[in-house]
């Protein structure tokens, strides 16, 4: 593949694209938070790249299967669709923490990963979540990073967000109106950020 790098935005899921649900195992049990879908839809039309980052141990502990979690992660990307929106990838680590992989978040293997696959500049994106585990992650990729209060309550932080939000919408609008240079986004060099 060729061409220029371009920006990303990452997203956690849980907590930040859908209600937290302590190992969300069924479809059912995922319900997008408010006014998600047309954030999301937002960034999908400034031709921005929109990809999940998730941890989901619960694969790794054997309390999930691989096809239940992409039938959890069917229904996401159909409510998405609902309001015009669309996820670019949805990069997941099913390890259990004890594992000591370069996938599980705050490690930045994921990023990488997505990186690579898209053709992304990891410091011209950015992450968004609602965890300190999430911000931190998204600065060891070298991210630019915002903290959402849509999910767990607020954990002492290792490294401060760039930017905090009550919502994703509050979030996508401080990336498009604050942060992108230009909505010409496959045009991006990485010196642009």
């Amino acid at each position: 593949m060729s061409g220029a790098l371009r920006p990303a935005v990452f997203l956690d899921r849980d907590g930040t694209i859908a209600e937290y649900v302590e190992y969300c195992r069924r479809p059912e049990d995922l319900r997008l938070l408010p006014g998600v879908g047309e954030a999301i839809r937002r960034l999908n039309e400034s031709g921005v790249l929109v990809l999940v980052v998730t941890n989901q141990s619960a694969v790794g502990r054997g309390w999930l299967t691989h096809a239940q979690l992409e039938a959890i992660h069917a229904r996401m990307r159909q409510a998405l669709a609902l309001a015009g929106a669309r996820l670019d990838g949805i990069y997941v680590c099913p390890h259990h923490p004890d594992q000591g992989c370069a996938c599980r978040k705050p490690a930045s293997g994921l990023f990488e990963q997505a990186a690579a696959e898209h053709q992304i500049a990891l410091p011209a994106s950015f992450m968004i979540g609602d965890r300190a585990l999430d911000v931190l992650s998204g600065h060891r990729a070298g991210c630019s990073t915002i903290l959402v209060r849509t999910g767990h309550e607020l954990e002492p932080l290792l490294v401060a967000p760039h930017f905090a939000a009550q919502t994703l919408a509050e979030a996508v609008e401080w990336i498009l109106t604050t942060r992108l240079k230009s909505a010409a986004m496959p045009q991006w060099s990485v010196d642009s950020a």
